[in-house]
């Protein structure tokens, strides 16, 4: 009986082996057609949600569904070998794609480094993509992005509400969309444009609780963060939260990704949208000591 349902097992996987077709460059995929009738083209700007998965665990290692998708400028002479960028010429807005991609065969034409944890020998990633509209012009794709870009960024604070309302957490949003928790108001000076705050911090992600730096613990336990704000020192989010308090305060910055690391993430420690927590103590703000001065060449003097 074991037998039988492992043959069986591996005729479904034979089966679904020969739906796909193969590039040139040796990408699998397979294309289900949509009802739309615009072929793209060479040139064309698109708008297309994709998503890569490590099949061996389910693990996602990106995706735009549910965020913002990719747009894109269709360029016949940049469609790089072994990518799903080579199916373009063959959709129509509407197509969905399906395509799959073997990590040994990245590693050897370059397209990354050298096998890690996530990218194993052997290891298979299998792609998604949908292609969800061609623009007329560039004003139309900058008026899309901003618009997807708000709706993102509406939906990591509807996110953050939710956490806060399950856990019974009274924040204060500010007007840049950082929820900001005071356990404790400071009494010294207060954080603003320019000072330089010296800070005890821990970061979360907020959908697993799972600290993903800070120095409140481990190897840099008791030294302040120093950050002069205004200077872009630290994701946006961070600054903003931060200008809400002042010396001696103690508190809680909830981030939505849009204000942290973005659809980019910070691989490999910080995944794409993901909302973050910081755990805040001021130890002290105060004025920072003027750049040191550069030397100067001592001029020439002729005789």
């Amino acid at each position: 009986m074991k037998i039988t349902t492992t043959i069986l097992a591996l005729a479904i996987l034979f089966a679904s082996c020969n739906q796909f077709e193969k590039t040139k460059s040796g990408l699998m995929y397979k294309i289900t057609k949509g009802s739309g009738k615009q072929k793209l083209k060479n040139g064309d700007l698109i708008k297309f949600n994709v998503e890569y998965k490590i099949r061996e665990k389910d693990t996602i290692l990106f995706t735009t569904y549910g965020h913002i998708p990719s747009f894109y400028k269709i360029d016949s002479s940049q469609l790089r070998k072994y990518d799903f960028g080579e199916l373009f010429p063959m959709c129509s807005v509407g197509d969905k794609l399906e395509f799959v991609m073997n990590i040994d065969t990245l590693k050897k034409l370059g397209m990354i480094p050298d096998y890690n944890a996530v990218f194993k020998r052997g290891g298979v990633i299998n792609g998604k993509a949908e292609i969800l509209k061609v623009y007329a012009n560039e004003d139309e794709v900058k008026a899309d992005i901003d618009k997807e870009v708000a709706a993102e960024k509406d939906r990591e604070i509807k996110d953050i509400e939710a956490y806060l309302k399950k856990k019974n957490i009274k924040a204060t949003k500010t007007e840049s969309g950082v929820f900001v928790e005071t356990t404790q108001p400071g009494t010294g000076e207060k954080i603003d444009t320019g000072k330089l705050a010296s800070v005890m911090y821990k970061g979360t992600f907020m959908t697993t609780g799972k600290e993903f730096d800070g120095n409140m613990t481990g190897p840099n336990a008791g030294k302040t963060l120093d950050v002069v704000i205004g200077a872009h020192q630290v994701v946006q989010g961070l600054e903003d939260g931060l200008k809400q308090f002042a010396a001696g305060s103690k508190g809680t910055l909830y981030i939505p990704a849009m204000m942290a690391y973005g659809a980019q993430g910070n691989p490999p420690v910080i995944p794409s949208y993901a909302n973050l927590i910081f755990e805040i103590e001021v130890k002290d703000v105060k004025i920072p000591p003027p750049p040191a001065p550069q030397p100067t060449t001592p001029p020439v003097i002729k005789k």
